[in-house]
């Protein structure tokens, strides 16, 4: 894929990233929403360097005071509990980049890395969102309260759209390298 190419790609799914942190179902300290869809796209699609950077580009403009989280936008977003999700978004996007690169883009090889990328949204987005919520906000949450409301109640929904994820990207995924003349 020619860099431009890549460019403008890695901006759209910085782009798809926002507006799947609009479309959500709130809990009481998460909400459900797309976001982990576009992440898991971004890295099987651009793989893991422009997967990487497209939600980099995310997280630098939200906190640039675009309202692009699910929280807002700004630098008070980093002091929210779901902010460690951003960053583990990141890190799931250069990981599913990382195995489809090696592997590549079979349903099934895109099913499982995607659910290895979620090993690092959770391992940083729940310690995260633990410290939050009981250093700084002060709430009497146990580990087990963390782990339950942000990430247990998510597992079924991240589970279909890591089937969406494959049954889109295995189309698309060659659609993007071929070459126009």
């Amino acid at each position: 894929m020619s860099q431009t190419k890549s460019m403008i790609l890695a901006a759209l799914f910085a782009a798809l990233t926002a507006v799947g942190a609009l479309i959500r179902i709130p809990t009481p300290i998460s909400s459900f929403s797309l976001q982990v869809l576009f992440v898991a796209m971004s890295g099987v699609l651009l793989g893991s360097k422009w997967g990487l950077l497209s939600q980099l580009t995310y997280i630098l403009l939200g906190l640039v005071g675009l309202p692009i989280f699910v929280s807002g936008g700004g630098p008070g977003a980093m002091l929210q509990p779901t902010f460690g999700f951003l960053l583990g978004m990141a890190a799931m996007s250069w990981l599913v980049g990382f195995i489809i690169e090696r592997r590549g883009a079979k349903f099934f090889t895109i099913c499982w890395a995607c659910a290895l990328g979620l090993i690092p949204l959770y391992a940083i987005g729940l310690p995260y969102m633990h410290v939050i919520l009981t250093v700084y906000m002060k709430l009497g949450q146990t580990i087990w309260d963390t782990v339950w409301g942000g990430m247990i109640i998510f597992l079924p929904w991240d589970a279909l759209k890591i089937a969406v994820t494959a049954a889109l990207c295995v189309k698309l995924y060659p659609a993007l390298r071929r070459r126009t003349a």
